[in-house]
């Protein structure tokens, strides 16, 4: 697993392109069917926070328009299929998935390289961001923290599974 920092082919697709509607329902799509799988393990949703794993390769590769599409439709259309995340999550799941998507799609614009670090810097981003708002929201450090606390495999398997994906497709 090379972390290489040459330039690559990353983009900044709009709302008034069809690739761009069509690329985030192929995201939307990842993050309903991978939460499913990881639901089958006890708190496996908890512990591998999979609603967000699409969402960061949708922004840092097609930019923000992709990335918000696809963070703000995931985690909605999730909840109305299934019922995960629960209606009363949603509002903090929002808050880090279109973080994510903001802080993956912008470290992209400003490094056009995909490395280990960059893709960490997205995670990290999104993970503080994101607490500090659910423990503005709940005002309980607890409940805050729980994503890096319990969700810490999931963030490993963010910023290696989004490292080797990105590499991967950008040699397609």
């Amino acid at each position: 697993m090379k972390s290489t920092s040459s330039p690559v082919a990353l983009y900044q697709l709009s709302y008034s392109q069809l690739k761009t509607y069509l690329t985030a329902a192929l995201f939307v799509v990842g993050n309903i069917a991978l939460p499913q799988l990881c639901h089958l393990m006890p708190q496996g949703g908890l512990i591998f926070l999979p609603i967000y794993f699409f969402t960061l390769v949708a922004a840092y590769k097609y930019g923000l328009t992709v990335g918000l599409t696809t963070a703000v439709l995931s985690p909605l259309v999730n909840s109305a299929l299934f019922g995960m995340p629960a209606a009363a999550m949603l509002p903090i799941i929002l808050i880090k998935s279109v973080t994510l998507a903001v802080a993956a799609s912008l470290i992209a614009k400003k490094t056009n390289k995909v490395t280990l670090l960059t893709v960490a810097l997205a995670v990290i981003a999104y993970q503080l961001i994101g607490s500090l708002a659910e423990w503005a929201m709940t005002g309980s450090i607890e409940k805050a923290s729980q994503d890096v606390i319990l969700g810490w495999p999931g963030c490993l398997i963010q910023i290696v599974g989004g490292f080797v994906i990105l590499r991967y497709i950008l040699k397609k």
